[in-house]
């Protein structure tokens, strides 16, 4: 047996011990019995003034909507507890997370998986209560970036990875952003084409029975954009102008 083979039999076996590990994680956080303590890491992304300026600025109450918004879509899929989450500030995280593969080898997205979940660990600096989800923030000044590369949610150690602007203008489009990944440690899938971004029908449609169809007025969380023809869509600005769909519902458990 080779060096090479020996060293994918012990990854694939940890990696083995880690999935079991995320399901039944998996399990016990989307029980809904008690409120999920999620924490907020922001970072330096791009390392600039700008970026550390606004972090300087966060408190918690920035990010209430993403409680807000929790709750209300949980009163209206008739989920039982009050409060689905509470969301927690940390100080600021120094390091930068693992980049991510630039390709879909799935050799490197497993072992780039276990580092991010590594670095989320040695990265902890939260003093409060354990959390049952860590969402890392990385805040970019947009005067520099004008697009962001893609965030991340993983089931697995039920980590996100948020890429948004530093800009007080964007907090409020930043805390979808931020909801989105939350609801991807938790099971949800996205629901628009990788190709076009446009959300699919009729997962990825807030009211996919409206008549007309469309112009819709909301997105669906897990879309990200509100369809407002066969080929357009808009982004919302606020977690107002956002729902669970029932597919989401069923992949957080909300849903029978």
């Amino acid at each position: 047996m080779t060096f090479k083979t020996v060293r994918i039999t012990i990854l694939l076996v940890v990696l083995f011990f880690v999935a079991m590990d995320a399901v039944l994680t998996k399990l016990r956080t989307t029980d809904w019995d008690h409120p999920l303590r999620v924490v907020v890491y922001p970072i330096n992304g791009d390392r600039s003034v700008t970026s550390s300026q606004y972090i300087d600025t966060l408190h918690e109450p920035t990010f209430d909507s993403i409680g807000g918004f929790m709750s209300r879509e949980a009163g209206r899929h008739h989920v039982q507890i009050k409060d689905p989450v509470t969301v927690k500030l940390a100080g600021e995280v120094k390091a930068l997370p693992p980049q991510t593969p630039s390709d879909a080898n799935t050799l490197k997205i497993m072992w780039w998986s276990l580092k991010l979940r590594y670095w989320a660990y040695a990265s902890d600096n939260y003093e409060g209560a354990a959390p049952n989800i860590k969402i890392f923030v990385l805040f970019y000044d947009p005067k520099t970036h004008a697009t962001l590369d893609h965030s991340v949610g993983l089931e697995e150690g039920l980590i996100g990875v948020a890429k948004v602007f530093a800009d007080p203008k964007q907090a409020e489009q930043n805390n979808v952003v931020i909801a989105h990944e939350m609801l991807h440690t938790i099971g949800a899938t996205d629901k628009y084409g990788l190709d076009t971004l446009q959300p699919t029908y009729p997962e990825g449609y807030a009211e996919p029975n409206k008549a007309p169809l469309l112009p819709q007025k909301k997105a669906e969380i897990m879309a990200g954009r509100i369809p407002v023809s066969e080929s357009k869509s808009t982004l919302p600005k606020t977690l107002r102008d956002v729902m669970i769909g029932e597919t989401t519902g069923k992949e957080i458990r909300w849903v029978e």
